[in-house]
């Protein structure tokens, strides 16, 4: 019975045109966007390298120089573009590629993609995870919304009861048709995409089994919208009643409910504004250790806690340049204050995804979401381990600069100069991403929850059959 059902939807599917249409829109559309994410992931990646070789080429050519002279005239680190972007494109073109690495101050990452873009920019960008996330679910409803109302509609239905049927095969024949035709073409996407970026120079960190595993997150995702669909075509009693009940779970589902929960959860758990934290930094810088001032309260305790320390009576009798060893105690007590404030930031962010991925047992589109941003890498926690990556490299250069000072140079010899070879040994700026079993294990709850959506409309599907 059920392969009967399969062969008998499938050639119903082929013979209607307006299946084959579509198909071929959908297939059209996958190929020009993978087309053009890999084309912009091919040339970003190209201005990376070339951003990270001049900028490299530049700090080692600064010839002598004074070493918190270059502390201020700083560096770059520049984040690499992951290979599954080309899938899903997540925040990373509202965050910004590079982050300025200076002496005293902790930046935000800048030259966004959105920054440059138009106004057309508010329609959308045709990207996979678009089609992959919006499009395959509205052709999954025009392909089953009608599955049973058109039985019933038709007469149909009464003459395959009369031959006795078994529902549950009957229906089981009807999902297995309809989801065969987007198993194949989400099977060809990713393959499509894993052999593009398998053969795209400095792919980076791309691994065939991330892309299978977000490959799984879709396909149930599919499933989840064909179980709903077809729940739907069972309950409702004309094929009209049935598209626009659809229609509207998708409206819901996609666009709606992503939307209120995302002000729900700024509303709940607001950042602290631009001027706001900028303004709170500085309140602590003030009431700390300024390296640039030595005649402050902290300077002074600072110097005589050192003194004390070396068994000296001044400044000049120890066997370092106190100068730069206070600008780096500045430095530390600068970078704590940066700790402490983005720590602030980083747990807002954790309370608003924690309420925003609760959130999600009311629709199926957010946990695949969250899932797809986490595994392509370019989601927020993947930008926040960039941009913490980058300041303990700025930390860590600082601290290579000042102690240099402070050891090749005496207290008050300001215009002591380090040789033209000395920026070259300064380690390069390198960051790797987190592995999948760490990405997973953080997004538990993600994939519960979409095992969780599949199980139940699939169990809710199977049970209304009974009312065949």
């Amino acid at each position: 019975m059920i392969v009967k059902a399969f062969i008998k939807e499938s050639k119903e599917l082929w013979r209607d045109g307006r299946v084959r249409v579509a198909f071929a829109i959908v297939t059209i559309l996958l190929g020009i966007a993978v087309w053009i994410s890999a084309r912009q992931y091919q040339h970003i990646n190209e201005q990376y390298q070339n951003a990270k070789s001049a900028e490299r080429a530049i700090w080692d050519d600064q010839g002598e120089k004074n070493p918190h002279s270059a502390a201020h005239y700083g560096t770059y680190a520049f984040k690499p573009k992951y290979p599954l972007s080309l899938v899903d494109q997540g925040v990373d073109k509202y965050v910004g590629t590079s982050i300025f690495l200076t002496a005293h101050n902790r930046n935000e990452a800048q030259f966004s993609a959105a920054a440059d873009q138009t106004g057309l920019a508010r329609f959308g960008d045709l990207t996979p995870d678009f089609i992959l996330l919006f499009i395959i679910p509205l052709l999954i409803i025009l392909l089953a919304y009608n599955s049973f109302t058109k039985e019933r509609e038709m007469g149909t239905l009464t003459l395959l009861k009369s031959q006795g049927i078994t529902p549950w095969k009957w229906a089981i024949g009807k999902w297995s048709a309809l989801f065969f035709p987007v198993l194949i073409a989400t099977i060809v996407l990713f393959v499509i995409a894993g052999i593009v970026l398998s053969n795209l120079k400095d792919f980076g960190v791309f691994r065939w089994q991330s892309l299978f595993i977000l490959s799984l997150v879709y396909i149930g995702y599919y499933i989840i919208f064909l179980n709903i669909v077809l729940f739907i075509s069972l309950k409702a009693k004309k094929s009209g009643i049935a598209l626009v009940l659809s229609l509207s779970v998708w409206i819901l589902a996609c666009l709606a409910v992503p939307k209120a929960a995302s002000n729900i959860a700024e509303s709940k758990h607001p950042y602290p504004t631009r001027q706001e934290f900028a303004a709170n930094v500085l309140k602590d810088k003030q009431n700390g250790l300024d390296g640039h001032n030595p005649w402050s309260k902290e300077s002074k305790m600072l110097e005589q806690q050192v003194l004390a320390e070396h068994g000296v009576d001044s400044l000049h009798k120890l066997p370092f340049n106190f100068d730069a060893y206070r600008m780096q105690k500045g430095e530390e007590h600068e970078a704590e204050i940066y700790a402490k404030h983005y720590k602030y930031l980083k747990e807002q962010y954790s309370k608003q995804s924690g309420l925003y991925q609760s959130l999600a047992i009311i629709s199926p589109y957010l946990p695949t979401r969250f899932l797809s941003m986490a595994i392509a890498r370019t989601d927020y926690s993947a930008h926040w381990d960039f941009s913490d990556a980058a300041e303990d490299y700025r930390i860590a250069t600082q601290k290579f600069l000042n102690d240099n000072f402070a050891q090749n140079s005496s207290y008050g010899e300001w215009d002591y100069r380090a040789n033209a070879n000395f920026w070259g040994k300064l380690p390069e700026f390198s960051y790797n991403p987190q592995e999948l079993n760490a990405i997973l294990t953080t997004n538990a709850s993600s994939l519960w929850i979409l095992g969780a959506w599949i199980l139940l409309s699939f169990g809710a599907f199977l049970i209304t059959t009974k009312s065949i």
